[in-house]
């Protein structure tokens, strides 16, 4: 009981400090996390070995498998952590290239630079880049291209962030590979990528089409220019000289590509997400002369963050107190598939609008797990529902995902702060508008 009640008190301290955004979250989640170590050697040293999970990664299993997944493990989920390491050094590697100055440039060019369309497209375009690309990455490149292109034209770029943060989000949620909560979900529970695609793309590809006219009744009458025409000067800005090196570009384009087919082909070369994410990290740093550099850029606090969040959600699970959150939402379900549904994405939505979603997903793995047998539900079912409620939710406020943060950051250094009020105004309701849809999507498939 002890424990319990003391690993539950460091949970609290945990989300409450994330809550309040005083500290850099990666030390309060690793200081977290060594304080639930200390307490499972105590307690129960065994569990430590489990917590630290050095033994997954020295297994031929974790980086060849048939069908591509690697096995359930409890503790820090090793697989996560080398797919996400690989994949930032490929998306720092791109913008190093400048891929993403390119593709806003010429995109924005060729629709005349209208407001509306850009919008539009550029919500499409973080969509797409989303499902592939870490969708925080995606946000930091397109809210700083927004922001000059709004003072060029003499827009407001905030309606246009909002939006991209929006569809960013909900393109990650479509793949295993585009947003943290469902890699940790996939590699988790020994989920695929098509696993992934085919149960919540064509949610999300519905949950787009209805955000895309949201916000278009929203703004359409927002987005006008102040001045006719535009200004001379952004004609003549030639996308191409947001290129340093074409032959380097070509080569970071092309390693791209071939990173997405390996993943979307992972179930049958067998090759498993921390092996392609190593891959892809070898074979961006080959390109560079200065891979030190290259290394520096990446998101190692974000790693960090994930692996005191590991460690706590270990700690909460072997003292017992996640079977026991298990047990309460299964009571308020009734044991009925439906009800089941419904009580858990909203549960799962609504934590996650105030506590960032990739503690979230990490902390409803195990309950996932506990609510199958309890239940007998099938637990895919459980885990797209799962997924779209920590990946909707985490987009209603500011603080709900880490690409919401980034972008309003990135916003307020760029001069066009964002407000609580003003972001949820328009998030919000798109949220729930979306959730709802996939919650009738999600009874209706399965």
């Amino acid at each position: 009981m002890l424990s319990k009640t003391l690993a539950l008190a460091i949970a609290i301290v945990l989300f409450v400090e994330l809550l309040r955004d005083k500290r850099p979250r990666y030390l309060v989640s690793l200081c977290a996390g060594c304080w639930m170590l200390v307490l499972l050697l105590l307690t129960h040293p065994p569990a430590v070995l489990e917590a630290l999970s050095l033994h997954s990664f020295l297994t031929p299993r974790f980086w060849f498998a048939h069908g591509g997944v690697t096995e359930l493990n409890v503790g820090i989920n090793w697989s996560t952590m080398f797919f996400l390491t690989g994949m930032m050094v490929l998306v720092e590697g791109m913008g190093e290239a400048g891929f993403f100055d390119w593709v806003s440039l010429r995109l924005a060019r060729a629709l005349g630079f209208r407001p509306m369309a850009i919008l539009l497209s550029f919500m499409i375009l973080a969509a797409l880049l989303a499902m592939f690309v870490d969708s925080v990455t995606v946000i930091l490149f397109l809210v700083a291209a927004t922001v000059q292109l709004a003072q060029y034209l003499r827009f407001d770029p905030v309606p246009l962030i909002i939006g991209e943060i929006f569809a960013a989000n909900l393109g990650g949620a479509a793949t295993m590979t585009g947003d943290p909560p469902n890699i940790i979900l996939g590699t988790s529970l020994g989920l695929s990528f098509w696993d992934f695609l085919q149960n919540n793309g064509i949610i999300c590809l519905a949950g787009l089409g209805l955000a895309l006219v949201y916000f278009y009744v929203c703004f359409h009458n927002k987005l006008k220019r102040r001045e006719k025409g535009v200004a001379p000067e952004l004609w003549e800005i030639d996308p191409g000289d947001a290129i340093p090196n074409h032959r380097i570009f070509r080569v970071r384009v092309g390693l791209f590509a071939a990173v997405v087919l390996l993943i979307a082909t992972h179930t049958l070369t067998g090759l498993t997400m921390p092996s392609i994410g190593i891959l892809a990290a070898g074979a961006t740093l080959c390109t560079t002369k200065y891979p030190w550099g290259l290394l520096k850029q990446v998101e190692w606090k974000t790693l960090g963050f994930l692996v005191g969040l590991f460690l706590t959600v270990s700690g909460l699970e072997q003292t017992g107190l996640l079977n026991g959150l298990a047990q309460v939402l299964a009571k308020l379900a009734g044991g009925h598939p439906v009800r089941t549904v419904v009580v858990l994405i909203w549960f799962v939505a609504i934590a996650s609008a105030f506590v960032d979603n990739v503690p979230m997903a990490a902390v409803m793995v195990p309950v996932l797990l506990s609510l199958s047998d309890t239940l007998g539900m099938d637990l895919q079912t459980l885990t797209w529902t799962v997924s779209k409620g920590t990946d909707i939710g985490g987009i209603a406020t500011p603080i709900g995902a880490s690409a919401n943060v980034t972008g309003v950051a990135v916003a307020a250094r760029e001069g066009a702060p964002i407000g609580w009020k003003r972001y949820c105004k328009y998030a919000l309701p798109a949220s729930v508008l979306v959730l709802l849809l996939s919650m009738t999507m999600i009874l209706l498939m399965h």
